[in-house]
């Protein structure tokens, strides 16, 4: 069927039709809607955990990535310590063979200048070995939180997973049924549906008279609005609420 011939078919329908495609989709909505609310927080649940898993792993990689920095970092102060130490032994037996006392001198404050250097070495090298140790906790921390979380994620997909495949057969017929329904409907008309369905805390935009009630928000209906609702010759929303209203009976014959 063209766009053009669904769009004749949908306009010569009639408003007694258009009511009872609006509720019949609304009765398809609210089943998946009930199967969604079966699975309960768990898609959430498993959201939550994929984030925080993908978080942990980031904040090891980094970690590690820092103690392979740091580890380089000894190594380099550990050989201009070694450097230093060639340099004193140097400038020491320099000293032995000065003309004066000039000399002399500068050679005591190159060798002052080394052990100096030696010093900043081995407080370099003291300080990042303790960065090592509380990065390497800090790691083993987040491995061992990365373990819990993943077996938790596991779980919770195991769970869900159980749960999509008692109701998929269910809601994958309920989409096709809902594809088809709302194929007949005016592109006007299911736009206002789903504005109404997404403004209301209870996903209802098309409801039923209850007790001479609007079936969404349960406020009084005024006897003649009633018999109007009934004759389905015109589609009349909720003065309250804004949801169309509809006959309980439109959909018996």
């Amino acid at each position: 069927m063209t766009k053009k011939e669904t769009k004749t078919e949908t306009s010569s329908m009639s408003i007694k039709e258009k009511l009872q495609s609006l509720y019949k989709l609304q009765l398809i909505d609210s089943e998946i809607d009930r199967i969604k609310i079966t699975r309960g927080e768990l898609p959430l649940e498993v959201r939550d955990l994929e984030d925080e898993i993908e978080g942990l792993d980031t904040r090891i990689k980094n970690l590690e990535s820092e103690v392979e920095q740091l580890t380089s970092q000894i190594a380099a102060r550990k050989n201009g310590k070694k450097e230093a130490e060639a340099l004193i032994a140097r400038y020491t037996e320099q000293q032995n063979n000065v003309r004066n006392n000039r000399e002399y001198d500068s050679l005591t404050k190159e060798i002052e200048f080394q052990n100096l250097e030696i010093e900043l070495c081995e407080k370099k090298i003291s300080e990042h070995t303790a960065d090592i140790e509380l990065k390497n906790v800090l790691v083993q921390e987040s491995k061992a939180k990365f373990d819990d979380r993943s077996k938790d994620l596991d779980a919770k997909k195991s769970e869900l997973d159980n749960i999509i495949a008692e109701t998929q057969k269910e809601e994958e017929k309920l989409n096709k049924e809902r594809e088809i329904i709302a194929g007949n409907i005016e592109p006007r008309l299911l736009y206002a549906y789903s504005r109404i369905r997404n403004n209301a805390l209870n996903k209802l935009a098309v409801v039923s008279i209850e007790r001479d009630a609007c079936g969404g928000c349960f406020n009084k209906i005024p006897p003649q609005r009633q018999l109007d609702i009934k004759s389905s010759r015109k589609i009349i929303p909720c003065e309250y609420c804004g949801r169309i209203l509809v006959d309980p009976e439109i959909l018996e014959n």
